[in-house]
């Protein structure tokens, strides 16, 4: 929801959290978790966190406020203007790399990295969003091995199969996003068989695409079925923001 911050006299993103899909009563503990996380991302390519209200009977209902931010999903933006050119790009996804790497070096794992997490601003700047599903190092409660959280098309081989998510989990994730942006569509056709879509991509080789361009050599280590085979989010990062000439790095 678009709300006003009738104090400072600014607008804000509200969001529900705490209530999980076919769940009757709220996870409060997920819900903080959420707020307490991506607080400590205090980066200029992270949407802000800027409170956690409850309400409702027995304060029951939460919310997150956060930073609003004008302008669209990558998703959105792919789905008006089709695939994008790998400058552009690289431009987007860098940015992306660029907060994942901060929250990597916070001990903060974002666990469900996909085109509608990323928004874009008019101006080209990007913000990442949602880490309703992110986990500390120091802190693996209500993450289990053998539940599968995420979004099927860019879950990482090992995540699909179960596994607790690593920060290479995120790599495969960013690499996936990277796939839909240059491709125009996601890396899987999930559709109503999430099973089948699960099946491929643990164990078929990853897709690739002809007309990557400079950043193929990314998708390769990047959507790379061993952990760790894949680069790190710094290293991404770095590439990205040096762009053809990266080559050398």
């Amino acid at each position: 929801w678009l709300g006003l911050d009738e104090v400072l006299g600014r607008q804000v993103a509200l969001k529900r959290v705490g209530i999980a899909p076919g769940v009757a009563t709220p996870d409060l503990a997920r819900a903080e978790r959420e707020a307490r996380l991506a607080a400590r991302l205090n980066h200029p390519h992270v949407v802000a966190v800027y409170d956690l209200v409850t309400e409702g009977p027995d304060d029951t209902e939460q919310w997150l406020v956060m930073e609003y931010v004008e302008g669209s999903t990558l998703a959105e933006l792919v789905r008006q203007r089709g695939p994008l050119a790998p400058d552009e790009a690289a431009e987007l996804l860098g940015q992306a790399a660029d907060a994942l790497a901060a929250a990597d070096a916070a001990g903060v794992g974002h666990r469900d990295v996909k085109p509608s997490n990323i928004l874009v601003a008019p101006d080209g700047q990007v913000k990442l969003s949602d880490f309703g599903i992110a986990r500390a190092e120091a802190d693996a409660s209500l993450t289990q091995t053998g539940l599968v959280t995420g979004s099927p098309a860019y879950l990482s081989p090992e995540v699909a199969s179960g596994q607790l998510a690593t920060d290479a989990s995120d790599v495969w994730s960013l690499g996936a996003t990277l796939f839909h942006a240059l491709a125009g569509h996601p890396p899987y056709e999930v559709g109503d068989n999430v099973l089948g879509a699960l099946y491929r991509i643990v164990h078929e080789d990853p897709p690739r695409l002809p007309n990557a361009g400079w950043l193929a050599p990314l998708l390769e280590a990047t959507m790379c079925r061993e952990p760790a085979g894949r680069w790190s989010m710094a290293r991404l990062r770095d590439v990205l923001a040096a762009g053809p000439a990266a080559s050398a790095l």
